[in-house]
């Protein structure tokens, strides 16, 4: 494999972590309803799970309602089901026989800051596959070095690459964690 081969296949594991992590940002709650806290729910319909988007519009009449308008109203009681049954969310929708309405509650302050300490693990965890990116790349291409495959001064822009992948994504990781926490901070 040659440097470029390694270097785009870090570049893509690198993005892959960084993806991973907004869509997990994306579920967090701020304090505000959005219609992306509903992204990950997956509503059992026709005989198959389905993403809620499919079977359903979400929309936010008021800042802290959400409200679920199914397209067929006979998936209605799955839908508020669904919704019902993931721990992660939380949330308590009621049904009124044609929409899914979900109230949330407000935010504590103690809510906020443990949310904060979630988006901290969860960065982390996004640094953790980063690091794992650049170590399996930097152990191949030392690998090639001793194989005559790549020169050692090669190796060095190799590396001096990565890093400066890695860096350009640490960059990115940590604007999104402050622009989260901004926002579950906001009262």
């Amino acid at each position: 494999m040659n440097p470029s081969q390694i270097v785009e296949e870090t570049k893509r594991k690198i993005d892959a972590a960084t993806v991973h992590l907004q869509d997990e940002l994306k579920k967090l709650r701020t304090g505000r309803a959005h219609p992306n806290m509903l992204d990950f729910v997956t509503v059992e319909a026709y005989g198959q799970a389905m993403p809620l988007k499919a079977v359903a519009g979400i929309t936010v009449p008021e800042a802290q309602l959400l409200q679920v308008a199914p397209f067929d109203p006979g998936n209605l009681h799955a839908i508020a089901e669904a919704i019902r049954n993931d721990q992660s969310l939380g949330l308590t929708p009621t049904d009124d026989g044609r929409v899914v309405r979900i109230a949330l509650p407000p935010m504590t302050q103690e809510n906020r800051l443990a949310m904060v300490r979630i988006v901290g693990q969860k960065v982390e965890d996004c640094f953790v596959a980063v690091r794992q990116a650049r170590h399996d790349a930097l152990h191949k291409a030392e690998q090639a070095e001793k194989d005559k495959q790549m020169g050692r001064d090669e190796l060095e822009r190799f590396k001096k690459q990565v890093d400066e992948l890695v860096l350009r994504q640490k960059a990115e990781v940590e604007n999104l964690a402050k622009a989260k926490e901004q926002e579950i901070l906001t009262v």
